[in-house]
């Protein structure tokens, strides 16, 4: 049988959505639950994830909706978790929606918390729809320029072809944030990615002038998904 560090894992993003009467309780989630993570057979990587308004960052809390990312040794251990844990019926019984997908690693370069979780890669293939994360840790000093350089690159975002999906979220989202998207095909984020000129002049700048001490950018293929996400699942249909 093979090392489970050499087996490519299975990565899942769980978005909770939640009404007024239960963002208390959510908030506090972000507590307790790491108590229950912690002992999850199966459970590679993982982080509990506040999120901001908008498309991309922000510096404006979003107190409505939560995500759990979790790296998995396999598919059965994810299931396990996701369709029978008390902490995920938990979840269902305050949001009102939940959505997941499951994700392959397709490529995956960085580090978060001082390792790359993602790895070892899975070859993708080029056609259907991409998910992308991407996560930095800011230097203090270098936290004024970095939220300058936000806005004209969140409004490369809103400009984007073939953006089905993205979030802004983070552990602490003012100095390790991190964004989670959805696109229609690989051509369409590398469109985004490097031929935009705001959001080639963001990627400049921040290894010209250093601006993070670590930084993780992943990119994976979605092979299913359940739920909504704002009234609707982003790749129905396309998988």
């Amino acid at each position: 049988m093979p090392d489970a560090a050499t087996v490519s894992p299975i990565t899942t993003v769980t978005l909770c959505a939640y009404p007024s009467g239960s963002r208390v309780w959510a908030f506090n989630q972000m507590g307790s639950a790491r108590r229950v993570l912690k002992r999850i057979e199966g459970l590679r990587f993982w982080k509990l994830l506040g999120t901001g308004h908008g498309r991309g960052f922000s510096l404006r809390p979003d107190f409505s909706r939560y995500g759990l990312l979790a790296v998995w040794d396999t598919r059965r251990a994810a299931d396990a978790f996701l369709d029978g844990s008390p902490l995920m019926a938990g979840y269902r019984a305050h949001a009102r929606e939940v959505w997941t997908t499951y994700l392959e690693t397709s490529s995956a370069h960085g580090a978060w918390s001082g390792s790359n979780p993602f790895l070892p890669a899975n070859a993708a293939p080029a056609t259907g729809p991409v998910a992308v994360i991407t996560r930095a840790s800011i230097r203090l000093s270098r936290l004024t320029a970095f939220w300058r350089a936000v806005p004209p690159a969140t409004a490369a975002l809103d400009r984007a072809s073939g953006l089905l999906a993205s979030i802004g979220t983070g552990e602490t989202p003012f100095v390790r944030p991190a964004t989670f998207s959805l696109w229609r095909s690989t051509a369409d984020l590398d469109a985004y990615a490097y031929q935009d000129p705001d959001h080639a002049a963001v990627i400049r700048r921040r290894r010209d002038e250093g601006w993070y001490t670590e930084e993780l950018f992943a990119r994976f293929r979605p092979i299913e998904s359940t739920g909504t996400w704002n009234g609707s699942d982003p790749l129905a249909r396309l998988l």
